[in-house]
């Protein structure tokens, strides 16, 4: 997982690859590759949290 440090609000999204889903985010972090939607979209939660910074998207 990589991440850079943001200035404003964390903007989440997940991705589907094939298969797999992931979710990303604007700062530059990206979580793992996931056979369910719902634990990527828990793992862009959980980064949004231990940031600080909430704004999650769909």
């Amino acid at each position: 997982m990589h991440e850079q440090p943001a200035t404003g609000p964390h903007h989440t999204t997940t991705q589907e690859r094939g298969s797999f889903a992931l979710a990303r985010c604007s700062c530059g972090w990206s979580g793992p590759a996931r056979r369910s939607r719902d634990r990527a979209r828990t793992d862009a939660t959980e980064h949004v949290d231990a940031t600080g910074r909430r704004e999650v998207r769909p």
